[in-house]
């Protein structure tokens, strides 16, 4: 996720970084300023088309659907944040959960039991990581502590390992109960915490496995496409060959929205401006290291 500074217009203007629509979009931004060229030449210099012509009439129909081209594009991008912003309030629930589970374990673990401390300070931000590479459908490398411990090799990476690190906690804290070590009252607020890591996972993958209607994105994309491609048709007679410029900015305002759009409606992957698990997941593994 890339961090920079909202107040700072020059740099933002001139800036061409890696997530940069213009950078993504410059091959069909070109493709689309050599087309209205060729239209405005066949009009203008093969066709001899007057102001009478029929052709003047299509800036009518682009005013028209102006609208609902905006209109789409807007519900379009507000999705897309919301998917984005949702991921982000689960990760930084998955960081207050983790502090508070530490916490609690902190307090209610005798401090001479130093084997079960190190297994709860491996273990929860061990989940974090895990989550992180679940969502990124990577396979999941468990080798991410300094120090080892055995309950690792039980873990079967084929299957669902998130649920398997949460399953590792919760079969911890029902012997600390069985053992007499922690009290029934105690088991129900530590369970609470622990079912919280569950739902986080199943938040996320719902935003992961859920995108949005194939049917809806290639209907925007098709109505960008045709009523781009038409632009030059029935402006070409007011701006001459300045239409092949305007139309290319054009086509660069619209794609660039739904280009947007489709990197931030997936939070957890890999672009510039997805959601920084990595760096989320490392701060969890240093603050709960400090608790416990």
């Amino acid at each position: 996720m890339q961090i920079y500074n909202n107040k700072a217009w020059i740099q933002s203007l001139f800036l061409i970084s890696k997530a940069d629509t213009a950078r993504k979009l410059a091959p069909l931004i070109l493709l689309i300023v050599v087309y209205s060229l060729l239209i405005a030449f066949w009009e203008l210099e093969y066709l001899h088309l007057g102001n009478n012509s029929w052709v003047k009439n299509i800036p009518t129909l682009h005013s028209l659907l102006g609208f609902a081209i905006s209109i789409l594009l807007v519900f379009r991008t507000n999705t897309a944040y919301d998917r984005w912003w949702e991921g982000r309030k689960l990760w930084g629930a998955l960081v207050n959960n983790s502090r508070n589970l530490s916490l609690k374990l902190n307090a209610m673990l005798p401090e001479q039991d130093t084997e079960t401390r190190t297994f709860f300070r491996n273990t929860i931000p061990l989940y974090a990581k895990v989550l992180k590479t679940h969502l990124q459908s990577e396979s999941t490398r468990l080798a991410l502590d300094e120090k080892a411990h055995p309950e690792l090799g039980n873990i079967d990476t084929a299957k669902h390992v998130p649920n398997q690190v949460a399953g590792l906690i919760t079969h911890r804290i029902n012997g600390l109960y069985k053992e007499g070590t922690i009290t029934g009252d105690q088991l129900i607020v530590l369970n609470g915490e622990v079912s919280s890591f569950t739902d986080i996972c199943g938040a996320c993958e719902r935003i992961k496995n859920t995108p949005i209607p194939q049917s809806y994105s290639a209907f925007i994309k098709k109505f960008i496409f045709f009523y781009v491609i038409t632009l030059p048709f029935g402006y070409v007679f007011t701006l001459g060959y300045f239409v092949a410029p305007i139309v290319g900015f054009v086509f660069y305002v619209l794609g660039s929205l739904e280009l947007v759009a489709e990197e931030i409606e997936d939070p957890f992957g890999y672009d510039d401006n997805d959601l920084p698990m990595q760096k989320i997941a490392s701060n969890i593994d240093k603050h709960i290291r400090e608790i416990i």
